[in-house]
């Protein structure tokens, strides 16, 4: 094939599986179909073979009422039948027209009621559908009975291919990868044999299988057919085409019709089998004849499929929990080693290695803690696995596993002989971490029906290059490479739970670490309080007796020694604060910070306030007034709601100028009490403001000697009363500092 053939080729297939077969525009011949408008059952689309079953050209039909088409008695047993919203468990309605008798099955459709009139087959009703069916209980019991797989596959082959006649009857089940394996064969003694062999995706394209999904069957009676297109070929009320997805009737690909013929059958009917919402597989029929098969009989195919969907369902979910079982105690063993070791999770699981291993049935694996690395058994060099590792972290699955891992990471293909297969898990850390399990490459010949490599052929013809499909379905074995035994839903399950288990287990090392941390601090706090608060408290009495002693002295020597002496005491003063907020910090953080609420006259508490800071405020000539509302109450901690007042009026006189103004007010807000401190300060900044009640936090400037901890402490205090601090300012205009308590009864 030339290079531009080539490229023709590659063309031609991607437009193949682009193809939107579910606007076919036509149907196949053995019925009539009608795209209808409810409820007045105006015919908007009729397929052109209405002359020949009804005598009727299309144009006289379409645009008209469907009495034209079918006369006013059915006409009214079809609108009697649509007016259900759901056609799925509609009874049989047959009709008959001109002689002709139909079977009537209906759906909607993008806004629009599809009637379809399908053939009655006298020589298929000629066999006794009760005949056909009569050991279909027989049939349920067997497949019910049956105690695995593979032994539910074959019966369900075999019967249906006793109800039905076709010559053939296989199940066909998919692969992750798209393609998929026959697993399942009935067949006449002169068919060719396709049990165990592979079919490329390309047999069945993506948007096939996607209708599979959709439709749980679909019938080609005669392959040769030529099909019957749709009149008008667009709607005329949405100029656009019909959607034939839930159709029985609808044309299918060319393509696909001569893939029969090269298959050596004719005719041919698939029942979907599906798992949740997924298409597992098929039960596939063909003959190598045309083969009419009765909406009855492919009803009661369709029930099978249903109920052999359900059974694998079952069956698989029991396999699924039988692997897992067997998982169990390793899983625990692994678990107590993780609880005992001393450091980290990862410590524990290597002291286990070929307990890890034998978990998931590796023959290697590598346990990543940070910077070091374990290796046991067979495994890739470990600048590989670092690589490795960071291109799987690199992801978004906690879990990660392939079975062909050079296919989806290329440098793998360097050591895929020992790891074609990875499992991998890791916990959220902010370091690297993980443990990776590794499986050899297996090397097998797989048997697939014709060359998985050429599904498509390229021909030439009058109107140019078109594709057209295999014609040898004969035996090609492929030596597959690069791929390892892959993971069971057992294994998925292992490498999932022992990641829950040692992230529980991580996550309880660092609340004890934390609680331990916490405990720490507290001694030291509380050991550094009392060891410093009793020296304090003797240099500060030593201060005043020193006071008065020198007091009698000289006036000059006095000055000096009395000026010495008072900053001692307020270094002093201020080491005791500093040690009284360090408790006070440690206790909100603890989440132990206590209170002991009373009810507090608010006019006695500004009292107070206004005798303690007054003095500050008039030494900077700062206007400060107190307002409350008349017998206001609070149930509060009197010392703690003083500690806030103060904390908050401080503040204002240190960053209100001179000649400035500070308001302190209280107001009665239901059952809330709510204080404001307001000054004409300078402000705070818009991009300091959301952080003034972050611990140590204190502004750029102007509070050098600051700890950063009264608001911190104001707002714990506020929120052990159950009320809310926060603070509004305005660079140039000045701060509003607001807290509530609760209002006393």
């Amino acid at each position: 094939m030339s290079q531009l053939d080539k490229d023709a080729f590659e063309a031609l297939l991607a437009n193949c599986a682009d193809e939107p077969i579910q606007f076919p525009g036509a149907i196949q011949p053995h019925g009539l179909l009608f795209t209808l408008t409810e409820p007045d059952l105006t015919v908007l689309q009729v397929s052109a073979n209405v002359h020949a079953l009804l005598g009727l050209e299309p144009q006289q039909v379409i645009g008209q009422s469907l009495e034209k088409a079918l006369g006013a008695g059915w006409t009214d047993v079809i609108r009697s039948a649509s007016a259900h919203e759901s056609f799925v468990d509609a009874p049989r309605l047959l009709i008959n027209v001109n002689g002709v008798e139909f079977e009537a099955m209906m759906h909607r459709s993008q806004d629009a009621l599809i009637l379809e009139l399908e053939i009655q087959d006298k020589d298929a009703q000629a066999v006794s559908y009760l005949e056909r069916t009569g050991n279909l209980g027989r049939m349920l019991r067997q497949l019910h009975a049956a105690k695995d797989l593979q032994t539910l596959y074959e019966i369900s082959v075999r019967e249906v291919q006793k109800m039905t006649g076709y010559d053939r009857v296989l199940i066909y089940r998919f692969e992750e990868e798209g393609h998929g394996q026959v697993i399942a064969e009935a067949s006449s003694p002169a068919m060719e044999l396709f049990n165990g062999l592979f079919f490329p995706a390309s047999d069945i394209p993506e948007q096939a299988r996607e209708l599979y999904r959709r439709n749980w069957l679909r019938i080609i009676p005669d392959a040769d057919y030529t099909p019957v297109p749709l009149v008008p070929q667009l709607r005329p009320d949405t100029h656009q085409q019909l959607d034939l997805s839930f159709s029985t009737l609808r044309s299918v690909s060319p393509i696909h019709c001569q893939y029969m013929k090269n298959m050596g059958v004719l005719s041919s009917m698939s029942v979907s089998l599906i798992q949740g919402d997924k298409l597992w597989g098929l039960i596939s029929c063909g003959h190598r004849t045309p083969l009419y098969v009765s909406h009855e009989l492919r009803s009661a195919c369709q029930a099978l499929g249903q109920v052999l969907s359900l059974q694998i369902s079952a069956m698989e979910a029991l396999d699924v929990s039988r692997q897992r079982e067997t998982k169990l105690l390793t899983l625990g063993r692994l678990h107590q080693s993780m609880v005992a070791a001393e450091d980290n999770v990862f410590d524990g699981l290597a002291q286990q290695p070929q307990l890890l291993m034998e978990l998931v049935d590796a023959t290697g694996v590598a346990i990543i803690e940070d910077r070091q690395m374990q290796c046991y058994g067979i495994c890739p060099e470990p600048a590989d696995i670092r690589a490795l590792h960071k291109w799987m972290m690199s992801g978004s699955e906690p879990v990660f596993s392939s079975h062909q891992l050079s296919s989806v990471y290329p440098p793998a293909e360097a050591y895929q002989a020992i790891a074609s297969g990875v499992l991998a898990m890791s916990l959220p850390k902010p370091v690297d971490n993980g443990v990776i399990w590794f499986r050899p490459e297996v090397k097998e010949s797989i048997e697939w029906s014709g060359d998985p490599a050429k599904p498509l052929n390229l021909e030439s013809s009058d109107v140019g290059m078109h594709l057209r499909p295999r014609t040898s379905f004969e035996i090609w074995k492929v030596e597959m490479t690069g791929i390892a035994t892959k993971w069971s839903h057992g294994d998925l399950f292992a490498a999932n739970d022992l990641r829950r288990s040692a992230l529980e287990d991580d996550l309880a090392r660092q609340v004890t670490r934390e609680q331990q941390a916490v405990r720490a601090r507290d001694e030291l706090v509380a050991v550094v309080s009392h060891d410093l608060r009793n020296p304090m408290t003797v240099i500060s009495m030593l201060c005043g007796m020193m006071q008065k002693s020198f007091s009698s002295d000289g006036p000059h020597t006095s000055r000096r020694i009395s000026s010495a002496i008072d900053t001692m005491q307020q270094a002093a003063s201020r080491m005791n604060v500093l040690l009284e907020d360090l408790l006070d910090t440690s206790k909100i953080e603890a989440g132990r910070y206590t209170i002991t609420p009373q009810p507090l006259e608010v006019s006695q508490i500004f009292e107070e306030a206004y005798s303690l800071l007054a003095p500050l405020a008039m030494d900077k000539s700062i206007e400060i007034s107190f307002n409350a509302e008349p017998e206001l109450k609070v149930k509060a901690d009197p010392e703690r709601l003083f500690q806030v007042l103060s904390n908050l009026i401080g503040n204002a006189i240190k960053f209100t100028p001179k000649l400035g103004r500070i308001g302190v007010a209280a107001m009665s807000n239901g059952e809330e009490i709510v204080f404001t401190v307001r000054d004409s300060g300078e402000g705070i900044p818009p991009d300091q403001l959301p952080h003034i009640f972050e611990r140590y936090w204190t502004v750029k400037e102007g509070n050098p000697s600051g700890t950063g901890l009264g608001l911190y402490i104001s707002q714990g205090i506020i929120k052990a009363h159950g009320g809310v601090l926060a603070a509004q300012s305005e660079v140039g205009k000045g701060s509003e500092f607001r807290f509530t308590v609760p209002r006393a009864e």
